[in-house]
């Protein structure tokens, strides 16, 4: 999860779902209207992705915020190699 921007949270297979939904919650409220982007790489990495952001969602919901979120690919280099992740940028509606 750690890496050079704020805006941008990689999300792995063994991610603990509850510390990527805080930590996007809390950014997300830090940015006000801006977005934060997700990444990750795999089943299980979108699995947590998936988890974390319907946590977060509820978390701001409570503060009468909706997040939303889109969806595409990118493309990532691990090695050598050229790997598709899946891309994530959450907002809030409104």
């Amino acid at each position: 999860m750690v890496n050079d921007r704020e805006d941008l949270i990689m999300v792995s297979g063994g991610s603990s779902v509850k510390k990527v939904a805080t930590y996007l919650a809390k950014t997300i409220e830090e940015k006000g209207n801006g977005e934060v982007e997700l990444r990750a790489m795999g089943a299980s990495a979108v699995n947590q992705l998936c988890k974390a952001v319907a946590i977060a969602r509820g978390m701001l919901a409570v503060q009468g915020h909706d997040l939303c979120l889109r969806l595409g690919f990118c493309e990532a280099n691990v090695g050598e190699e050229r790997r598709t992740a899946i891309r994530a940028i959450a907002s809030i509606k409104g």
